[in-house]
């Protein structure tokens, strides 16, 4: 009886100590060596090796970019949208629209500007100013409108910029090479006759010439394989008056060019 009693309370003792192992982590009933639970506990875990970090990707060509968003927009719709999308440009950020065009697509005439001013900026419209206000002038001349609905009357326009330059200044090399192919796949989407290029800056980006405005103006040169005359701009007309009589001589070589081509 003591022997049972004794065999029972050490059979008690035993299952006990089983439990409060299992529930102080052990899992195994016998090892080649003793282990110190305490410091397994304390010990750091391994931390995995580090993914090498990729190589950086070398930044993206905007004028690249460009192109390809050009080349791929089947339309003017698409080609607008892609320039309001494009993300290279920095001057998007500080205006207010985007100044795509004006007038009629499939114009005989289409007139290319520089960049747009505050007014156009506000509006959404290129040549909407001062400067647009006498471009509207010296066209009605010809018997030529924006907005006309015969095309052999109808004038279209736009710019090599789309957005504002702060400050109204110049835009910079980078900004019109980053421009030149969305405005080379406008000229191409919609097929003017003759494109007018007004002003230094858009004789200079569409021609890739470095000659002045004023010795270049009234000689006509090739855009896209179509005539391409330079013109003074508006807003030099403005401060330059008396240079009116090479506009209007300018106006009457494009008249009678378009009745050559008719």
């Amino acid at each position: 009886m003591n022997a049972w009693s004794d065999w029972q309370n050490n059979f008690d003792l035993a299952q006990a100590a089983l439990v409060w192992q299992v529930e102080m982590g052990v899992d195994e009933a016998i090892c080649d060596a003793p282990q110190n639970r305490y410091e397994a506990a304390e010990r750091p875990a391994r931390k995995p090796a580090a993914t090498p970090a990729p190589a950086p990707s070398a930044p993206e060509d905007p004028v690249a970019a460009a192109q390809a968003a050009a080349d791929a927009a089947p339309d003017l719709k698409a080609l607008q949208d892609a320039l309001a999308t494009f993300p290279h440009c920095e001057l998007r950020m500080g205006a207010r629209n985007l100044v795509f065009c004006d007038g009629q697509a499939g114009a005989r005439v289409m007139i290319v500007g520089e960049a747009p001013g505050r007014e156009e900026d506000r509006q959404g419209r290129p040549f909407v100013g001062e400067a647009g206000q006498l471009l509207d002038r010296m066209f009605e001349a010809i018997s030529m409108r924006r907005d006309a609905s015969d095309p052999a009357r109808a004038l279209y326009i736009t710019n090599i910029l789309p957005w504002r330059p702060p400050q109204n200044r110049d835009p910079s090399p980078e900004e019109r090479a980053m421009m030149r192919p969305f405005v080379l796949r406008h000229i191409a989407l919609a097929q003017p006759d003759i494109v007018v290029l007004m002003g230094r800056i858009s004789a200079s980006t569409l021609l890739d010439t470095s000659e002045g405005i004023t010795r270049i103006r009234g000689q006509w040169r090739e855009v896209m394989g179509r005539p391409a005359l330079p013109m003074l701009h508006p807003a030099y007309l403005l401060r330059n008056p008396a240079a009116k009589r090479e506009a209007w001589a300018d106006l009457l070589e494009l008249q009678a060019r378009l009745r050559e081509m008719t």
